[in-house]
């Protein structure tokens, strides 16, 4: 038998997969930040600020209130974290989720298919339940679930390639979206009132950052254009919170810093470094979005998620991320959070009954149980009261379907 050993007419061996597909255990850290995350969302039922509200004065309440509401427009409370945390961390599970599939052999073009058919089920899922109050199909795709769903495919396929590759659209995102909006004409005639800002806003901004005023950039000349090709009761003029469908470009940044995150924690490498990887780059992350927002460079913005809003947010999640995997993951302390696991593990799930349901226990509590069962400690704390009653049957209906192994996948 002869072997050809020229290498001018040997073959070439097939070059070996990017993505490592050995299959690996599940990290509770993700369940436990995942299912954080979804309790802060649903947690809104408690209604801290109707409380506090009712009882001024009371500093506890207040501190409630604040963080569990959106700033205006520029900084961050805990509440500001929900979405992008959420988004962060479809990326961190994407390479735990390819190699499990390319473990149990599904090809590439199957898995591209089922990948682009996720991103659709996710984005006309965020119009469904943005419908909800709605005479007619609301369609409008700031939800969190429509976010996610316009940059899932691209997400998948840079999950599919190297490392190198995913750094340079990470931070060709981040440059080309400042530079779209930095480009944007600002006009000092500009008619704010008109788009359901008052003249006299305090977070209106001038100078440089003025580019990144609310309903006057280039994502809000997007959404005037293309929201007013579906059917509406009456032509889109402005979103009243500023939120845009383009913010699915800069919000794919986030996710692809959770892929990069979650490859780290894939790898075969000790646990010491992946928290020391984690730690570093949260620190670098958010020390370069909050240095251009006090430089005018770029404010940080989370409702037009703003590439400083990438790099400040996309820190703060690599904190929690690092903590979540070194005291569940690495030092083993994990009984605590398995109630936030149970949550995690069903974030779908938790999204849409938290959506779907929550006014109908609400009422089937006061139906059979009477109006006035939430005031045992004063009309004050109703609001209160009936929350933490509506949270812990959701909790128990997620539960029920843990132990039952019942997820809902897309």
């Amino acid at each position: 038998m002869s072997h050809d050993l020229n290498p001018a007419t040997a073959v070439a061996p097939a070059p070996l997969p990017v993505l490592d597909p050995t299959p690996t255990r599940r990290l509770g850290s993700i369940d436990a930040y995942r299912g954080l995350v979804m309790f802060l969302m649903m947690a809104e039922v408690l209604c801290f600020c109707a409380v506090a509200s009712a009882v001024p004065g009371n500093t506890i309440w207040e501190f409630l209130c604040h963080y569990q509401s959106h700033v205006e427009w520029i900084g961050c409370v805990l509440h500001d974290m929900i979405q992008p945390s959420f988004s962060f961390l479809v990326g961190v599970a994407l390479p735990f989720s390819l190699a499990s599939r390319l473990a149990r052999g599904q090809s590439p073009g199957r898995m591209t298919a089922h990948a682009v058919w996720r991103s659709l089920v996710l984005v006309f899922l965020g119009v469904l339940l943005r419908s909800i109050s709605h005479r007619q199909t609301n369609f409008t795709f700031e939800d969190t679930l429509s976010q996610i769903g316009l940059g899932y495919t691209f997400l998948f396929l840079l999950g599919m390639r190297s490392v190198r590759l995913q750094w340079i659209a990470f931070v060709a995102i981040v440059v080309g979206y400042w530079t779209l909006f930095a480009a944007y004409p600002v006009r000092p005639d500009f008619d704010y009132p008109a788009v359901g800002v008052p003249a006299d806003w305090p977070h209106l901004m001038s100078g440089f950052p003025a580019h990144w005023n609310k309903n006057s950039n280039p994502a809000w000349a997007f959404d005037v254009w293309f929201l007013n090709l579906f059917p509406r009761s009456e032509p889109f003029r402005d979103n009243s919170g500023g939120y845009a469908t383009l913010s699915f470009i800069p919000t794919l940044a986030t996710m692809i810093l959770g892929l990069i995150a979650g490859g780290i924690l894939k790898r075969e490498r000790p646990p010491w470094f992946k928290f020391v990887w984690l730690l570093v780059a949260g620190t670098i992350s958010l020390a370069l979005g909050w240095g251009l927002g006090e430089l005018g460079i770029c404010p940080v913005v989370k409702r037009i998620w703003t590439p400083s809003w990438v790099l400040f947010s996309g820190g703060i999640c690599l904190f929690f991320l690092a903590f979540s995997y070194t005291v569940i993951d690495w030092l083993g302390w994990a009984l605590w959070s398995f109630p936030l696991r149970v949550i995690g593990a069903n974030s779908i799930a938790a999204y849409c009954l938290s959506h779907l349901i929550e006014g109908f226990i609400s009422d089937s509590f006061k139906t059979h149980l009477g109006r006035g069962v939430f005031n045992l400690l004063g009309a004050a704390y109703a609001p209160f009261l009936q929350g933490v009653a509506v949270l812990l049957v959701l909790w128990l209906i997620l539960f029920w379907m843990y132990r039952r192994r019942l997820f809902l996948r897309i």
